[in-house]
């Protein structure tokens, strides 16, 4: 949820930031236009940044999870496999009465 406010708050300070510019250019209106150009450019260049950061860190927990699962998996068979074992070697026993 952090990630999420400091993203739209940068979004907020983007839109507030290019009102305030418009308001109070001092310079031409192409100029202008130019100049919310390229802060929207830089604005999609952080948000393509920010996914690809989060695309990586996606990325590393699914493969953590994935290994924590193998694991985990590895641990299950060995213990039924302990199981079975012990389970013949008691049948395997003549009963005593």
């Amino acid at each position: 949820m952090e990630d999420d406010s400091k993203l739209s708050y940068f979004f907020l300070g983007l839109g507030l930031g290019v009102a305030v510019g418009v308001l109070f250019a001092p310079k031409s209106g192409t100029e202008t236009r130019e100049l919310i150009r390229d802060k929207a450019n830089e604005g999609v260049g952080y948000v393509k940044r920010r996914g690809e950061d989060l695309r990586d860190t996606a990325t590393e927990t699914i493969e953590r999870s994935k290994e924590t699962l193998r694991r985990h998996k590895d641990n299950l068979a060995a213990a039924v496999d302990a199981g079975k074992q012990a389970y013949r070697e008691a049948a395997s026993e003549p009963a005593v009465e």
